[in-house]
C-alpha cells in the first residue's frame, strides 16, 4: 500500500514544520514503527537526514513510542501504544499526520522526540516509601484487602507515557500523578509518607507548568493502559485532607 505521511521536523535545519513524505510497498502487517524504519531506511539511503522517534521495548510495556497520529495520541486505537498499532488499520493512498506530544512541559527535543524529564522529577518529589524490615519477610506477611490491592494495580499500571497531558487541552498531568499517588497512598507501605507525598508531587506538578484538570477526561479515553480519572478524584480528597490535617502545607 502506499501512504503518505506528513511528519512534524524541527531541529537541524528544521525550524519546525510538516514534511511530505511519500512511501510506497508498505506492508499491512508492519507495525507502526516499523513503517517509520522503513521510511528512514529511504531517507539514510538518500543521504537525507533521518526522522527522530523514540522507541525502546515496542511491546506496549515503556511508554516510549509516545506520537500524535492524526490528531490522537498513540494513534487510533484505544489502549494501544504507538508501537502496537498495525498498518493494518489504514487504507491505501491514505495521507497520515505524525506530531510529537505538545505541551509547555514537554519541550521537543528533535522532529517527533519529546523531553518527559518532568514526570521523572514529579515521582523523585514523592520520595521514598519507609518500611521496616529487618530480614527478609513472606510476601504475604502484609495482608491488603483484596479490592484495595486491585485499585492499587490498576493505578500501578500507569507507564508514563504522557499520553494523558498530550489528550488535555490544559496539558494537565493530573492523570499521571494521580496514578502514581493513588498506587502507594492504597497500600499499607504507602501509609507513612502519604501526606507528605501528596503535598509534594502536586506542588511539583504545578512548578514544572503543567494545566490544571477541567473534567474534559480525554486523559482516560486516551490513556494505552485505560487509567481511571478515580485516581483524580481520590488525589484530590487525599490533598486536601492533607492541607487540613498536617503540619507540612
Amino acid at each position: 500500500m502506499k501512504l503518505t505521511l506528513k511528519i512534524w521536523r524541527q531541529g537541524g535545519r528544521y525550524k519546525g514544520e510538516f514534511v511530505t513524505y511519500t512511501l510506497d510497498n508498505v506492508n499491512e502487517h508492519m507495525s507502526f514503527l516499523e513503517m517509520l524504519d522503513v521510511l528512514n531506511e529511504s531517507l539514510v539511503a538518500k543521504k537525507e537526514e533521518p526522522v527522530a522517534f523514540e522507541h525502546d521495548c515496542r511491546e506496549g510495556i515503556c511508554g516510549t513510542c509516545s506520537l500524535v497520529i492524526d490528531g490522537r495520541a498513540h494513534g487510533p486505537m484505544q489502549g494501544t501504544t504507538t508501537c502496537q498499532v498495525h498498518m493494518r488499520h489504514y487504507k491505501d493512498g491514505e495521507t497520515i499526520v505524525i506530531e510529537p506530544f505538545r505541551a509547555k512541559a514537554f519541550p521537543v527535543i528533535k522532529d517527533l522526540v519529546v523531553d518527559r524529564s518532568a514526570f521523572d522529577r514529579i515521582i523523585q518529589a514523592g520520595g521514598y516509601v519507609s518500611v521496616n524490615t529487618g530480614q527478609a519477610q513472606d510476601a504475604n506477611s502484609i495482608p491488603v484487602e483484596k479490592e484495595q490491592a486491585s485499585h492499587a494495580f490498576d493505578a500501578a499500571a500507569c507507564i508514563g507515557c504522557g499520553a494523558c497531558v498530550a489528550a488535555c487541552p490544559n496539558a494537565s498531568a493530573m492523570l499521571f500523578t494521580s496514578a502514581k499517588i493513588s498506587h502507594l497512598a492504597l497500600l499499607p507501605q504507602g501509609q507513612v509518607e502519604r501526606q507528605r507525598r501528596v503535598i509534594s508531587m502536586i506542588a511539583k506538578m504545578d512548578a514544572e507548568g503543567f494545566g490544571q484538570c477541567s473534567n474534559v477526561k480525554a486523559c482516560e479515553a486516551e490513556c494505552p493502559k485505560e487509567i481511571s480519572v478515580e485516581n483524580i478524584a481520590r488525589m484530590n480528597r487525599e490533598y486536601l485532607s492533607a492541607v487540613l490535617t498536617s503540619d507540612i502545607a
